[in-house]
């Protein structure tokens, strides 16, 4: 009878481990095992000897370091770091503000609509981000544009956003219009999981709406707010879509405007698997790092706030 009952407790306990299992697999058949191989080629790479015409010629052998110093002083993958790291200050920043001002504004008592304004908030997210990217790419361009067209009846200066400077802003309107319902939609949650007896109790005390959410509300979401710069600072530097999709429309993009781009370009128009597989680890790196970085920082605000 004990071991009957032994037999059953292993298996109770045992079964969320059964669950687990066909997720354990295809996480280490679709995501471990690229991630190894490709760490794994990126101390690899190509060796001709002789003329490298005959068969055989060329031969794979241990490169070490060789492919990470070639990338870290590669001119184009530094300067794409760079362009990345622009992009990211006007995104990020923005990005945030809007989705933490949306969630305060549709969590007050006197909004109306509130689930269609904030389906209408979100609906852009659902929008693949080559979509939208060819969809802004032709509202920009100024043939075809009905913006220009109505700059140009009010004989108002027409800018091309497409073009130096004012590019960062394009390419940073893509990425803001298409996020900033996400992560409104993060904060919002954070906001109606604050108990009812919180605002009675500023109310009480003759807190003003705006005094509520600065010195309530905010707070109170500051892991949820931790949480979308945290998916805002992954998703800035893997940026591929939008300059990609936007690159035929204008001369300002080159095929290695992103570090991510100077991978693909490395991989397959090139054929140099190795320095690519090099430069993606790099930016899982500092991703990684810069990830981690401001968790840790943000952590420790959270200890030293508690303390105080």
């Amino acid at each position: 009878m004990s071991s009957t009952a032994g037999r059953r407790s292993y298996g109770v306990k045992g079964a969320p481990y059964a669950f687990l299992v066909p997720a354990a697999i295809l996480f280490a058949l679709f995501f471990a095992l690229p991630i190894g191989y490709a760490v794994w080629l990126s101390f690899r790479k190509v060796h001709v000897s002789g003329l490298g015409l005959g068969a055989g010629a060329r031969s794979e052998v241990w490169a070490g370091l060789e492919n990470y110093r070639d990338a870290l002083t590669d001119n184009e993958f530094y300067d794409g770091a760079l362009r990345v790291l622009g992009y990211g200050c006007i995104v990020v920043p923005v990005m945030l503000g809007l989705a933490l001002l949306f969630a305060l504004m549709l969590d007050s008592e006197r909004v109306r609509l509130a689930p269609f304004t904030r389906l209408a908030i979100f609906l852009p997210y659902a929008i693949p981000g080559v979509v939208a990217a060819l969809l802004w790419g032709f509202l920009y361009l100024p043939d075809v544009s009905p913006f220009y067209y109505v700059l140009d009846r009010l004989h108002l200066p027409q800018p091309n956003l497409l073009d130096g400077g004012p590019l960062y802003l394009a390419l940073s309107n893509i990425a803001v219009w298409g996020g900033t319902g996400f992560n409104m939609i993060v904060i919002y949650t954070s906001l109606r999981a604050i108990p009812a007896e919180v605002y009675e109790a500023a109310k009480l005390d003759g807190a003003s709406p705006l005094q509520t959410a600065l010195k309530i509300k905010i707070p109170m979401v500051a892991p949820s707010l931790v949480l979308t710069f945290f998916f805002s600072i992954i998703a800035t530097l893997q940026v591929f879509n939008e300059p990609t999709t936007l690159k035929p429309l204008t001369n300002s993009v080159n095929t290695t405007w992103s570090p991510l781009m100077k991978v693909y370009v490395d991989a397959f128009a090139k054929g140099d698997i190795y320095s690519a597989a090099a430069e993606a680890t790099l930016i899982a790196l500092a991703t990684l790092m810069l990830s981690f970085g401001f968790l840790r920082a943000a952590n420790r605000r959270n200890r030293q706030e508690a303390a105080g």
